[in-house]
């Protein structure tokens, strides 16, 4: 007969035993989650929301479950992602903007760092502590330094970038803002293959990933793409397939993106048109040969969305080959609006692509070595139907694509709700039964995904601010201010429902809303420590002298080596010219004596 002791130890045993088998069960029970995240995606960009990319695996995705058409996020990238990786706003995260955007005041502020705050939690880590296996591929941009990387913030395995973006061909910065591009894999610094493309690698890393896990646990899979940022860059077969598509230019693609939002019940039927900024250049304007180059341009962005998605199709094959894609939610967005900037436009900027081996040959724009970007009248139409680009707190530069499908998403097609970037960490939390967490500023959209609601903010307000640039939204109502170039740093109110594209100014029709809501962002700016930038701040000035300051940093011996060489050939010149003097005048002499 067994020992009381040893009765009690065996039945400990078999109660550990149960409760880990349970937990596994538990574990194995709740959905993967898979989010993709494109980077500077306009909101008509995917073929779902009616852009002339073919995107046919991600509008499979969105086919299955819900197209949301009013969603918002920072009109900045790494804002954006430490919001929608905690549920906080990005002013408690630590990432109130990026580097590239401080100003000296900024400096060694909390707020500020630019990195993901000590002790705050992301939704990997809440996952992790769920028991999901945790995976992230491609853009991080949310800390480099000691315990910043995603691999001490909850990522088990790890290939990612740690800039603001980088080459897609090889392994090269693409910006004066860095002296390299700081890939990491699992915490360290590491290499790129010889035959890198960036949508093709990150996809084939995160399989990997998941081949290599024979765990029946859950897995969180981020994929963040470098798809579109700058430099938009794309194998020559996607390009070709968009041959025409763009050769009337950017006011008839707007108009036709317009059109077709409206057609497909992407925003009101008696909402008014975008207009071209006035500083912005027609189509008309330009030369055969600047049309040209712009259409190319635009030709290269469509073909690397393309080749976004035909990556995007790999993933889901695999995960369908595996048994996995029925029990996996999936969510497909985008950081922010599209790009404005046009290196080839910025004299600095095209002296450092030379040096760094960049070229702008409209014959190769896309291929290894070529530096190109839509610029910001091509971005006005990838915004449509909202206004202006990334960087600007304007619909375009926040409202973006936003798809959800899977698991628990009951609903399909449209959803009109107001949802913002930190609502997805506690709808993700909810999902797997983790407990509401009441810090966290994002609501749980599970209520919109089941269908059982259609408002979840209701009379509640979300606000946003970066740089300067800021917004706050109640019900149908927007109150933005935009600084210049592209605005006057000016509070204005809007109706967003009736006009996405922020024409008319109802300060004066309705004055007491639009008290009321500076009220409330005034409230948000002391909740959140958002530190108020001098008036008149113009961001684009602020990023053009840190930008230059880089320049000088990384690139000071070819500059001190120039202006050396410059002298040398000032002085060569001085000392010819002198001899040449002493000789007229010696002839002049001769002559004289003569």
């Amino acid at each position: 007969m067994l020992s009381l002791g040893v009765r009690f130890w065996l039945a400990g045993l078999l109660l550990a035993s149960a409760m880990a088998g349970a937990s596994l069960a538990a574990a194995s029970s709740k959905p993967n989650i898979v989010v993709l995240l494109v980077d500077d995606g306009g909101y008509m960009d995917f073929g779902s929301y009616g852009g002339e990319a073919s995107t046919p695996a991600i509008d499979e995705l969105a086919a299955a479950g819900v197209r949301f058409t009013n969603y918002h996020t920072s009109p900045i990238c790494a804002p954006s992602r430490a919001m929608l990786l905690t549920g906080l706003d990005s002013h408690r995260t630590g990432v109130a903007t990026i580097g590239e955007l401080l100003t000296e005041e900024q400096r060694d502020q909390p707020d500020y760092a630019p990195y993901l705050r000590q002790g705050v939690a992301t939704l990997a880590s809440r996952l992790k502590g769920a028991g999901y296996k945790t995976y992230m591929t491609g853009k991080w941009h949310l800390g480099s330094g000691p315990g910043q990387l995603p691999s001490q913030k909850g990522f088990d395995r790890t290939f990612i970038l740690d800039a603001s973006g980088a080459d897609n061909w090889e392994q090269k910065s693409y910006s004066p803002y860095y002296d390299h591009a700081p890939w990491f894999a699992d915490g360290e610094p590491a290499d790129l293959p010889e035959d890198f493309y960036s949508s093709e690698f990150l996809v084939d890393q995160m399989i990997s990933y998941l081949e290599a896990d024979d765990s029946d646990a859950p897995f969180f899979a981020y994929v963040a793409f470098q798809a579109i940022h700058i430099p938009i860059q794309a194998p020559p077969e996607y390009t070709r397939r968009y041959e025409g598509v763009y050769a009337d230019g950017w006011e008839a693609t707007m108009a036709r993106r317009f059109n077709k939002a409206k057609e497909l019940g992407l925003i009101s039927s008696q909402a008014r048109p975008p207009q071209l900024h006035s500083s912005l250049r027609s189509w008309a304007s330009l030369t055969a040969e600047q049309q040209r180059y712009y259409e190319k341009s635009m030709m290269v962005n469509a073909g690397m969305i393309e080749a976004m998605d035909h990556h995007i199709g790999r993933l889901l094959s695999y995960l369908k080959a595996a048994g996995k894609f029925d029990n996996t939610l999936f969510v497909v967005t985008s950081d922010n609006g599209p790009e404005y900037n046009d290196p080839s436009l910025n004299i600095p900027f095209r002296f450092w692509t030379t040096l760094n081996g960049y070229h702008f040959d409209i014959e190769r724009l896309g291929e290894r070595g070529s530096m190109a970007a839509i610029g910001p009248e091509w971005g006005s139409a990838a915004a449509v139907p909202g206004s202006l680009f990334k960087f600007y707190a304007s619909e375009g530069g926040t409202r973006v694509p936003f798809i959800v499908s899977g698991p628990g998403v009951e609903r399909q097609g449209l959803a009109h709700a107001f949802t913002y970037v930190t609502d997805l960490t506690p709808t993700l939390m909810s999902l797997v039964g983790l407990a509401p967490d009441p810090s966290l500023d994002g609501k749980n959209m599970l209520p919109l995904l089941s269908g059982k609601e259609d408002d979840i903010y209701k009379s509640d307000y979300r606000a946003m601010e970066v740089s300067s640039n800021a917004f706050l939204v109640k019900g149908e109502h927007k109150l933005v201010r935009i600084t210049p170039p592209f605005g006057d740093g000016q509070w204005r109110l809007y109706n967003i429902v009736s006009d996405p594209a922020e024409t008319q100014d109802l300060s004066a029709q309705l004055p007491a809303l639009k008290q009321e809501l500076l009220g409330l962002y005034a409230d948000y700016q002391k909740q959140v420590g958002v530190r108020p930038l001098p008036a008149g701040f113009i961001p684009a000035e602020q990023l053009g002298a840190n930008l230059q300051a880089k320049l000088v940093e990384y690139n000071g011996g070819y500059l001190v080596a120039a202006a050396f060489l410059l002298l040398a050939i000032v002085l060569a010149l001085v000392v010819a010219m002198a001899a040449l003097a002493r000789k007229l005048a010696a002839k002049m002499t001769t002559h004289r004596m003569e």
